[in-house]
């Protein structure tokens, strides 16, 4: 049942690269960051202080990580996120994402000493032979970004969106893995700190007149942030949270290698994109590398296979 869940959570967070596309037609990156985050925040802890208000206190120990977690994880990686999505389409945006694995997998060595075996290498190296025709697909608007013969700017914006993406995961694992804090507060906390730093940012490099919004479209606007901020921030992060005690970052980064081919559809749908079969075909490529991770992974421990108690069983 675990396993179904992570499927899901990643079949619906991948509509959000199509809804990103639709609303970057209304507002630059860097307020879309801000607004986004630091309504997501406010809804969150907002929740937390009606239902568990002492829940909101936390220790010293942890006020360190979530600031580092809102600079990484909410500012940085968003802000490179929107920037490269308005040049790239929907599934590309969403398969570079798919750097995270080998990400994860590094960094899961330096905080929990998770060992990198012979399999899980093999496996690696695998998921990263299928990225490459992909990194060779270029648009007209990449070539207008070009920094290398075979990559773009925005290309390298989305895996430097990726590699903080992971560090704020791992961050967060360290966070909720002892109880500490939950998964939701901790979320709270670093959407408002890096929204609040997002919207200061904005007033410095975008046309505030009044507000960095296209004319008319303030609505519009308001609306796709408000379907972008349940289904991610909302519904998809603390679900990621939850299924952080349950799997390792290294095993949920690699279930997303399946997400492009739920982004292709979706951006067909919904923006009309149309598909490419070589996402599909380095998708197939990449989750074979997946299936040898996750074996390795079951054998070296690091995924739960039972709980105790009343706690459900999970793969």
């Amino acid at each position: 049942m675990s396993v179904f869940l992570v499927v899901l959570m990643y079949a619906t967070w991948s509509s959000i690269f199509s809804l990103g596309k639709i609303a970057l037609q209304y507002s630059p990156p860097v307020f879309l960051t801000g607004f986004r985050m630091l309504f997501a925040g406010i809804l969150l802890v907002g929740f937390l202080a009606i239902r568990k208000p002492k829940s909101l206190k936390v220790g010293k120990k942890l006020i360190f990580p979530l600031i580092i977690l809102s600079f990484f994880s909410i500012y940085i990686t968003n802000i490179l996120e929107f920037w490269g999505l308005q040049y790239l389409s929907a599934a590309k945006t969403c398969f570079i994402y798919g750097l995270s694995p080998f990400i994860a997998a590094i960094l899961s060595y330096i905080h929990f000493k998770e060992k990198i075996n012979g399999r899980k290498l093999f496996g690696m190296m695998i998921g990263f032979a299928g990225f490459i025709p992909v990194l060779l697909m270029q648009s007209g608007s990449e070539d207008l970004f070009s920094a290398f013969s075979f990559l773009s700017w925005p290309e390298i914006a989305i895996m430097g969106a990726a590699f903080f993406s992971i560090y704020g995961w791992v961050l967060l694992r360290m966070v909720v893995k002892d109880d500490a804090i939950s998964p939701l507060l901790a979320n709270g906390y670093s959407m408002l700190l890096g929204g609040t730093l997002a919207l200061f940012h904005s007033t410095f490099v975008e046309s505030w007149n009044p507000l960095p919004i296209a004319s008319g479209q303030t609505s519009a606007f308001i609306s796709i942030v408000l379907v972008i901020t349940l289904v991610s921030n909302i519904l998809c992060y603390n679900l990621y949270g939850y299924m952080l005690k349950k799997f390792t970052a290294t095993f949920l980064s690699f279930m997303g290698l399946l997400s492009p081919v739920f982004a292709s559809f979706s951006g067909w749908l919904i923006i009309g994109e149309r598909p490419s079969w070589v996402i599909f075909a380095s998708t197939g490529v990449v989750s074979l590398g997946l299936f040898v991770i996750y074996k390795a992974e079951l054998k070296q421990g690091y995924i739960k296979t039972k709980t105790t108690g009343s706690e459900p069983v999970s793969a």
